[in-house]
């Protein structure tokens, strides 16, 4: 029988996948209508341009945690940390308390933690843009009271840090408003399958990532759960002269 560390290692390189942008936003737009795939995805590039150049500071005190269950073994750890984000040097991260297992905590939640920065350093390459993508509009919906755009999303290469499945992009701000998917390449032979779920929420002019969950299959047996909440934000105030968003 697979030993509880090795069971453990067998879904750490999961969370390896990257966590989404924050984007921001300001003002309410009114939304186009008989916009097709490409004309959707060349707005939201345009938007999130324009976002990246607004957003100059934010603070924020996420929550990382993770549950292994498989055989007789239950496992659990959780992450506190504060995230400081400058425009001029990037996010910071300082990890203000952990609980439960520190191998959990050490291998998988601080991994995520690195992982985010990792992909920081290469934005091009795990960007939702027509250089990593292929999309597919199917529809509209209805999401959280705000119409938005339905669309299939397909990796163009076999990448742990790509995935698979449909977004929501809200239709009055061209931004990523929600995701259900799986990766693209599995992190690791141990895992069978990961089911991905992403949300964004606005809050004031800016939007900004509310919770991310993954579910792991392991091969061997059990599942583990990592769910990031992202808290409240506190975000600068617009310098004297600028404006949020368009």
């Amino acid at each position: 029988m697979v030993s509880q560390t090795g069971r453990c290692l067998s879904f750490a390189f999961l969370f390896l996948f990257p966590a989404c942008v924050v984007t921001a936003e300001s003002g309410d737009s009114i939304p186009q209508t008989n916009l097709n795939s490409a004309q959707i995805v060349d707005q939201m590039q345009r938007h999130n341009q324009a976002r990246a150049e607004e957003l100059k500071q934010y603070q924020s005190i996420r929550r990382y945690k993770v549950e292994y269950k498989g055989f007789s073994a239950t496992l659990g750890a959780e992450l506190v940390v504060e995230v400081n984000f400058d425009a001029a040097s990037g996010k910071n991260f300082k990890v203000l308390s952990q609980s439960g297992s520190k191998f959990l905590c050490d291998k998988v939640l601080k991994r995520a933690v690195e992982s985010e920065k990792e992909a920081a350093k290469d934005k091009g390459s795990t960007a939702l843009s027509p250089a990593n993508y292929r999309f597919e509009l199917v529809g509209t919906e209805s999401l959280a009271g705000r119409p938005a755009y339905v669309m299939k999303v397909e990796p163009l290469a076999p990448s742990k840090f790509l995935y698979r499945g449909k977004i929501w992009v809200d239709a009055a701000e061209f931004a990523l408003a929600k995701m259900d998917g799986e990766p693209a390449k599995s992190p690791s032979f141990w895992i069978s399958r990961t089911l991905l779920e992403f949300t964004n929420a606005k809050t004031g002019d800016f939007w900004f990532p509310r919770q991310t969950r993954s579910e792991t299959k392991v091969r061997i047996g059990g599942t583990a759960v990592l769910t990031i909440d992202y808290g409240s934000y506190q975000v600068a105030p617009q310098q004297s002269g600028q404006t949020a968003g368009l």
